[in-house]
């Protein structure tokens, strides 16, 4: 049987899995279901049509699916998703998704998100991301995996950052951050190239280079945007192994409606 402290309010419906820790006076939505292992700490708050998966830990006072902060939003039956082994610390916030896009707010695997942090409607996140202290994701903000956000980052509504991407402490990010970049600042700039966070992944020396390269073409030689599109599809093949890492970018660039940070 789950772990219930008695002061817990789980709600009829609630779907609480057999080894899941439920804390002193938290509360559990009628919609909620809790997956094996998860432990859910004192005075926590879980609402709306919100699925969380196996091993997470969540601290006390975090508020997860409650309604999006939306004036569009007429009550309708959308969703927080939140993925396996994730550590969610105390005051953060993840609101459900919107009709408008979807409707559904989705967390992936293995996250690592701090205090106070706010995750608005419809965010998409990928896997491996550490989130620091208070920072804030506007609506339908897409992170990709393996990437850091440094303390007090701000990211604008429709943004995208992209894989093995870190913001440095109170980033205003308004535009969308390629894979592999450093940006800080505000209004956001980039700073370089994630060189020491690719080598920590188990990047070999050739595809680091090769990322260099796709860098500079992008922010080192002044080429236009279109430019330095072309030139970094020109890539594939010259590093075999790397064109992964030219896949990602290339079609990283082409998504992006904001435009970059450049």
């Amino acid at each position: 049987m789950a772990q219930i402290h008695p002061t817990a309010v789980i709600e009829p419906g609630a779907q609480i899995a057999d080894s899941a820790t439920i804390g002193p006076y938290s509360v559990i939505g009628a919609k909620v279901q809790v997956g094996e292992g998860t432990v859910i700490g004192p005075h926590v708050v879980v609402q709306g049509k919100t699925t969380i998966g196996r091993d997470n830990r969540i601290f006390q006072f975090a508020s997860l699916g409650a309604d999006p902060q939306d004036k569009k939003y007429k009550g309708e039956d959308t969703q927080l998703v939140i993925g396996d082994r994730n550590l969610i610390r105390e005051f953060v916030t993840f609101n459900t998704g919107t009709v408008q896009d979807g409707g559904i707010t989705s967390i992936g695997d293995d996250n690592w998100i701090m205090a106070y942090v706010h995750i608005a409607h419809d965010c998409r996140f990928g896997n491996h991301i550490t989130i620091s202290n208070s920072a804030q994701f506007a609506g339908h903000v897409e992170i990709g995996d393996w990437v850091t956000i440094g303390g007090l980052t701000l990211i604008h509504q429709f943004c995208k950052v992209g894989n093995y991407v870190m913001t440095g402490m109170g980033s205003a990010i308004a535009q969308d951050v390629p894979p592999f970049m450093i940006t800080t600042g505000a209004p956001a700039e980039i700073r370089g190239l994630n060189a020491e966070g690719l080598r920590r992944r188990g990047f070999a020396p050739e595809r680091v280079a090769l990322i260099k390269q796709m860098h500079k073409l992008l922010y080192r030689q002044g080429l236009t945007f279109e430019a330095a599109r072309e030139g970094i599809a020109a890539l594939t093949g010259t590093v075999p192994e790397a064109d992964g890492d030219v896949g990602l970018m290339t079609a990283f660039l082409a998504a992006s409606t904001r435009g970059i940070v450049r």
